[in-house]
């Protein structure tokens, strides 16, 4: 399921905007920090924004810019300034599309759909060109496959990497029981010579970072078995 971060600092637009996304099967958050949004942003691992300009603190051309020196992913800027000039400046400062207020919510879903299938669905594909995962998510856990973070619910800690290659073999068999050999073999490619009680330290030192993140009983040992990861909501299956 795609995910919409909205940026609008009019509530009720945002509203609208958070309904409509959601109507059309997508995830959608409103900003709630105009001052500094990029922390929510990150948390939240949107695939698409939809940014307005005039903005408290920063307009939407510097938060523009903020984005893009972090991801490409793809920015609709929304606006009442119906100037050209405006225009190109949302396009020079990165952004993929603009849509004038008042928004005709027709047009700008089929902006919106025709963004997504052209970066991440079948029109990427058609392409010939691969989009690099970037991201484990299971049940609302996610783990960033390219900055070794681990995100629930807007709570965000960093991995050692190995805490990362542990993380992402529970999160691959979520609810399963994965064996001590499995891990061991996700961790080193010669597990002849490992010393049992590491592995035993790495995983509870996930166990920690998992607590920091309001998740303290998430990893479940197994006796003679292993250990298998259970989330709350009682659904076992990746997404």
């Amino acid at each position: 399921m795609y995910r919409i971060f909205i940026v609008e600092d009019d509530d009720k637009i945002g509203a609208v905007l958070k309904r409509s996304m959601e109507k059309y099967g997508f995830e959608a958050l409103c900003a709630s920090q105009f001052r500094e949004m990029i922390p929510e942003l990150e948390a939240y691992a949107p695939h698409l924004v939809l940014l307005d300009i005039n903005l408290p603190y920063f307009d939407g051309y510097y938060w523009c810019r903020q984005i893009r020196a972090r991801s490409s992913m793809p920015i609709i800027f929304i606006s009442a300034r119906e100037g050209e000039m405006d225009q190109v400046m949302a396009i020079e400062n990165g952004g993929d599309d603009y849509i004038t207020k008042p928004i005709h919510l027709d047009l700008l879903m089929a902006k919106v759909k025709g963004i997504l299938r052209r970066v991440y669905g079948e029109y990427a594909a058609a392409t010939g060109l691969t989009i690099p995962e970037t991201e484990l998510n299971v049940q609302g856990l996610r783990l960033n496959l390219s900055r070794n973070e681990l995100v629930w619910q807007k709570q965000k800690v960093e991995l050692t990497k190995n805490e990362h290659l542990l993380a992402k073999c529970f999160m691959q068999q979520l609810g399963q029981v994965v064996s001590r050999d499995q891990l061991l073999e996700a961790l080193w490619d010669d597990v002849q010579f490992v010393d049992n009680n590491t592995l035993t330290v790495n995983v509870t030192r996930l166990r920690k970072k998992l607590e920091e993140l309001g998740l303290p009983k998430a990893i479940e040992t197994v006796r003679g078995q292993g250990y298998k990861l259970i989330l709350d909501d009682g659904r076992e299956e990746p997404s």
